[in-house]
C-alpha cells in the first residue's frame, strides 16, 4: 500500500488533496501485467460545501466499485467531472492501457466514452464484488485482496499484443519528443494504418488523440507548480504550433485557458 500525490491528469490537486483521499494499492504480482494498481478515493464533506472535482482521464480503462452498482468506465475522451457531496468512497481498478482487452470479447474502442454496468463484462460475481467493496471501507487490505481474487478467478492468458501496446502509450507519456503518429509507428516497426488498428482495439482511443492527451497532462502539471510559466517556451516544447495552438487545445478540453487555470482561478 503506498499513500502518493494525486497523480497526473487530477486538476487543481492542491485543492483535490484538501477534499479527498488517496490510497493505491499494487495488484497481485500475476496480474501486474493487466492492472497498473487500485485506487480507493475517500471523502467527507458533512457540513461543507459539495467539491466538484476534475481530471483529464489516461488512455485507461477502469473498473468502479461504488454505490449503487459497479460499472466499467470506457477511455472518456471529455473531461470528466464528479461533484462529491456528504461521505463516500469509491474503490477502482486501473487498467493497464491495453490491459483490459484480454478480459473482453470485444474491441475496447466499444467502450469509449460510455460506462457499462460491469456484470456486462465480468458477470454477476461484479455485483456481489461491490457490496463487499461498500460494506468493507474500514479494511483497506482486505478490499484490495478481495479485488485481486475476483480479478485473478478471470485472469486471462498473458497477451504479448496488449504488452507491446502498454509499451507503446508508455512511450508517449515519458516524453515530449513524440509529436506525430508516424514517428511513433516508425519507432516500433510497424505502418501507421496498423498502429490505429491496435490502438482502437487494446486502447480504446486514437494514437493522435493519446499524443494529444500527454500534452495536456504536461501542460497542466506544469500549470500546478505555481511557478512563472514562459507558454510561447512550454508550447514549443510541446510540439504546438505556437502558443495559441496551445490555448486553444487545453481550452477546449479543460473549460479554461491556461493562464487562467495556472492562476488559480476556476
Amino acid at each position: 500500500m503506498t499513500f502518493p500525490d494525486l497523480g497526473r491528469g487530477v486538476l487543481h490537486p492542491d485543492r483535490a488533496a484538501a477534499a479527498i483521499s488517496l490510497i493505491r494499492y499494487e495488484p497481485a504480482p500475476e496480474l501486474a501485467r493487466f492492472v497498473e494498481f487500485y485506487w480507493l478515493v475517500r471523502w467527507n464533506r458533512d457540513g461543507l460545501p459539495a467539491h466538484e472535482q476534475k481530471v483529464l482521464v489516461h488512455p485507461s480503462v477502469h473498473l468502479v466499485l461504488e454505490a449503487p452498482a459497479a460499472h466499467v468506465h470506457g477511455v472518456g475522451k471529455s473531461l470528466f467531472v464528479r461533484r462529491l457531496e456528504g461521505t463516500g468512497h469509491v474503490l477502482g481498478a486501473k487498467f493497464r492501457p491495453g490491459g483490459f482487452r484480454p478480459f473482453t470479447d470485444r474491441p475496447v474502442a466499444d467502450l469509449a466514452d460510455r460506462i457499462v454496468p460491469a456484470a456486462e463484462v465480468f458477470g454477476p460475481g461484479a455485483d456481489r464484488l461491490n457490496d463487499e467493496v461498500l460494506r468493507g471501507a474500514g479494511d483497506l487490505d482486505a478490499l484490495a485482496a478481495r479485488v485481486d481474487s475476483f480479478l485473478l478467478a478471470r485472469s486471462p492468458a498473458p497477451d504479448p499484443v496488449a504488452e507491446q501496446v502498454a509499451a507503446m502509450v508508455e512511450r508517449i507519456a515519458g516524453t515530449t519528443d513524440l509529436r506525430r503518429v508516424d514517428q511513433l509507428a516508425e519507432e516500433f516497426g510497424i505502418t501507421v494504418r496498423r498502429l490505429q488498428r491496435l490502438f482502437a482495439e487494446y486502447v480504446g482511443a486514437t494514437p493522435k488523440w493519446v499524443l494529444r492527451r500527454a500534452r495536456l497532462h504536461e501542460a497542466a502539471e506544469r500549470a500546478d507548480r505555481g511557478t512563472d510559466i514562459d507558454w510561447a517556451a512550454l508550447a514549443a516544447d510541446l510540439g504546438y504550433a505556437d502558443q495559441a495552438h496551445l490555448t486553444r487545445d487545453f481550452t477546449a478540453t479543460v473549460g479554461t485557458s491556461p493562464v487562467r487555470y495556472a492562476s488559480g482561478r476556476p
